[in-house]
Formats: structure tokens, sequence, C-alpha cells
């Protein structure tokens, strides 16, 4: 099977091509997997006394990396919106999708299956179409015109998720005893990416990944997931737990960029996606990363009680240039900034 070839272009497998059958030391041991209801915290937005929320998610960061948010301001016509016009463009003809395909990740949209397709020995049972999408005029008109109101809907969805990311990250950051503008201060003008996410069935789920475990290169990810296919799983003391999708919520996870923001107080966690043998799972991945010149390092504030600073100062563009000269599911290329001590 040709890596070019779409997972979702309605072919039915009876086994798993050789292509994506992972080695058994690096299976996903599905029956090892905790099934924990209660798992990640899920925390209301809609509260009125602004400290529970920081302490709430602040504790969230602490001890998960994880956590859903429900009452987020994100109308729900907008999110059904997105869900409806991702599955209408997995829906199209094979020859219609294929126009938008390359194996280039320097490319600011385009569909493509598996994660690096030219960095891996072993591909994922995964499609996706990858945008940029800020500034939303430089972007949004490089984006499929079929369905025609694909570009409508999804912006509106970016700006929505937008103003939410800086609510968490103000959050965050006075969750750390920091102003709370200060994290997105050093962030700067923040870059967006998207990726609407398919996982097709997949006749062998036991021998393959939607996608291995890693860290998400950004400073947060918010995910909109399919209620009914689960798929994502956290890796807790560990254990890999699963996270039951919540309705009308979010999940958010730190990447790392906001490791090393928090000095390693808050974690970007390991996770990862399964697949499932009887039906197909959506999901919509939307990252907020810091822009290419801003120089990430701890504030100076969470070094004053004389603690060294754990990661040396560095880029956006020396993170990411690491990050995707590597196969997804290496050593955490954070590990290569940590600083030196003799």
């Amino acid at each position: 099977m040709e890596t070019k070839n779409v997972l979702s272009s309605g072919t039915k497998y009876s086994t798993l091509p050789e292509t994506y059958i992972r080695p058994e030391s690096q299976r996903p041991r599905l029956s090892e997997v905790v099934d924990c209801e209660d798992f990640i915290p899920v925390i209301d937005m809609s509260c009125t006394d602004r400290n529970i929320i920081v302490h709430q998610i602040g504790q969230a960061c602490l001890l998960y990396g994880f956590f859903q948010v429900i009452n987020h301001d994100v109308p729900k016509e907008v999110i059904e919106g997105m869900l409806g016009v991702a599955h209408e463009f997995f829906k199209l003809p094979v020859e219609e999708k294929m126009k938008l395909y390359s194996d280039d990740p320097s490319k600011t949209m385009r569909l493509s299956t598996s994660f690096n397709v030219k960095k891996e020995t072993v591909h994922n049972w995964r499609d996706y179409l990858r945008l940029h999408c800020y500034p939303l005029d430089k972007y949004a008109p490089e984006w499929p015109s079929n369905p025609s109101s694909f570009r409508e809907i999804v912006s509106k969805y970016c700006m929505e998720v937008r103003q939410l990311g800086y609510r968490l990250e103000e959050a965050i950051s006075e969750s750390l005893g920091l102003g709370k503008d200060c994290i997105k201060n050093v962030l700067g003008e923040q870059g967006q990416h998207m990726a609407i996410n398919f996982y097709p069935q997949c006749p062998q789920p036991e021998l393959t990944y939607g996608l291995p475990a890693h860290t998400d290169p950004n400073a947060i990810t918010i995910l909109l997931q399919d209620l009914q296919v689960e798929g994502l799983q956290v890796l807790k003391d560990g254990k890999w737990l699963s996270v039951k999708p919540q309705p009308n919520a979010f999940v958010i996870n730190l990447g790392d960029q906001l490791e090393a923001l928090s000095n390693g107080k808050y974690k970007s966690v390991w996770h990862r996606a399964i697949v499932n043998s009887d039906k197909a799972r959506m999901s919509v991945a939307s990252f907020l990363c810091p822009s290419d010149c801003s120089i990430i390092s701890a504030p100076k504030a969470l070094t004053e009680d004389g603690s060294s600073a754990i990661y040396r100062d560095f880029t956006y563009t020396e993170y990411y240039n690491k990050f995707w000269s590597r196969s997804l599911d290496q050593e955490r290329r954070l590990k290569l900034f940590k600083k030196v001590y003799t």
C-alpha cells in the first residue's frame, strides 16, 4: 500500500497492511488500559468565583497536565458546525481530497496520512487535514472550497477557540502566581494551527495506533472529541488511562512550551490515540503556538526562590525544527533544551 493512498478512500481492509503493523514491543496493549470515568478533571468555566477556576486549573496542570472545560462560551452551534463540515470533508470522493495531499510538513495546508511519512518506519492509522489558522485573512483563502461552507464554518470555530485559549492561558498564568498576561506576553502574537483528524475503522486495532505516544510541541492544545467513539489515552503514573468525552466539552492539554515556561512545574504529558474496529472516529485539535521569534524562558518570578532554571532559553523556531527532524514517538524534544550545570 502506498503511503499516498489516504485511508479515508473507502477501501475496506480485512487485515492491517504491513506498513501499519507495530513491532510487538511497541503495540498499545489495549487490555491493560484503565477505563477511568472520572480521571480527567472537568472544570466549569461559568463559575462566578474566578479564584476557584484558577485554582482548579492550576491543580489540573500540576497533577495531570490535562483537563476538560465545560460552559466555555464557545457556542454549541459553532461546535456542531465544525464537526459537521469535518465529516462532510472526509466523505468527499478520494479524487477531490487528493488534490490537497502532501507529505511536506512545511505546507500551511495539506491533507496527509500518518504523521511524518518521510521519517517513520511504521505509519499511523489516521488521515488528517492540517490548516494554519492565524491570521485568518492570510490562510483561510487557501483552505478547501469543498464543502462550500468549509471556510466560513471553520473560520468561526477558529476565532472562538482562539479566545478560549487566551482565557485559559490567563488562568494558567495566574495559577503560577504570575500576572494574568505574563504567559501571553512571553508567547507573543501566537500562531494557530488545526488538525482535523479522521481515524477510519481498523481491522486490527491492537497492532497499530492512530497516533503513538507523544507530547505536543506547542503551548496549549484544545481538542474537540467525537462523543460516539473513545480514542484519546493519557499516561498517568505509568498506566494508560482512557479519556471519556464529555458533551459540549473541550479537552485541554499543555504543550512543551508551557512546561518550559512553568520551569517544569506543569507537565506536558504523554498521550496517544488508539483506533476502533467497529467505528471511525473524528477529532479536531487546535494548537496555540508561540510566535517564531519569542524567547521561551521561565519568568524570573519562578526562580526567585533560588531554584535553577531547568531549560535554557530558546526560540519556538529552534524547537520546532528539532520536532520535525524526528518521528513523533522518539524521545521528548524538550530534553534537548535542558540546561547543563557544572
